[in-house]
């Protein structure tokens, strides 16, 4: 590649992962809407496709993984609380299905959601919540 060439492509990938970095804002600040890869992509207009390529590759998971993991996040802070059944707290996190959401749930954090409630009420007791977040932070593959 030309320095010429290589100077036009630095600024357009910063624009690039600039419009990435807009769609996983989205993700992360309207997690509990119902949002979809397409509706995602056409706020950047990008295609769906392209975009899952793109996100994964700058991100590391694709738009519906990095979703669903900011769902399964807040559902564990939900859930340690104590106050809500597992049901609420699906449906609190933007998930329309239980059976999904308990699924995703048990892949990432190992445990089903109602097993997470009983044991997690008492493992971060006196824990700051800025703690407690973090400690029990859900990684995908564990």
């Amino acid at each position: 590649m030309t320095t010429q060439a290589a100077e036009t492509v630095a600024p357009q990938r910063l624009r690039h992962l600039a419009l990435l970095r807009k769609v996983r804002d989205r993700i992360d600040r309207d997690y509990a809407e119902p949002l979809d890869v397409e509706a995602l992509a056409r706020g950047v207009h990008m295609s769906a496709g392209y975009l899952s390529r793109e996100f994964r590759q700058a991100f590391g998971e694709s738009p519906y993984a990095y979703l669903m993991t900011r769902r399964v996040e807040r559902a564990m802070a939900l859930l340690r609380r104590g106050d809500l059944s597992v049901t609420e707290v699906c449906f609190a996190v933007g998930c329309s299905s239980l059976g999904t959401f308990s699924t995703r749930f048990t892949e990432l954090v190992g445990m089903p959601p109602s097993t997470y409630r009983t044991l997690a009420a008492d493992a971060t007791v006196g824990l700051p919540a800025c703690v407690a977040k973090q400690v029990t932070r859900p990684v995908r593959g564990r």
